[in-house]
């Protein structure tokens, strides 16, 4: 039996090797997120929340509006699926976040993203 509000969202995570900068030690990651509306009201996105970590500690927050410029509108069964990218300063790190949301009875709620590890695959000679 589905919850009145129930968003499954899943991460994939890549390591773009191509676009990596050693003189900066900058270590670009994209990462794809595939949500599901698996409740049994429609929900809009309205903000985004990121905590991003690298292996080091250093924590970034990341807030704002909608996700690559959109509020996807999810009607039970829906699902909606973009790419957005992120750079650490080593070559593993971690997101965790959340999307807030709000359904068509007005009510607002956040929808967790799970936590994912970003890893580059780089030898060190």
């Amino acid at each position: 039996m589905t919850s009145k509000q129930n968003i499954f969202i899943f991460a994939t995570p890549t390591y773009l090797e191509s676009q990596f900068i050693p003189d900066n030690n900058q270590f670009v990651f994209a990462y794809t997120i595939y949500m599901e509306n698996r409740g049994d009201i429609p929900a809009k996105l309205l903000t985004r929340h990121w905590i991003i970590t690298d292996s080091e500690g250093k924590t970034e927050e990341v807030r704002g509006p909608g996700v690559v410029g959109e509020h996807p509108y999810l009607k039970p069964g829906e699902s909606f699926e973009y790419t957005s990218g992120a750079v650490l300063k080593t070559p593993v790190g971690a997101m965790v976040g959340s999307y807030q949301m709000q359904d068509d009875n007005g009510d607002f709620f956040d929808a967790p993203i799970p936590a994912f590890t970003l890893s580059a695959s780089v030898v060190f000679h």
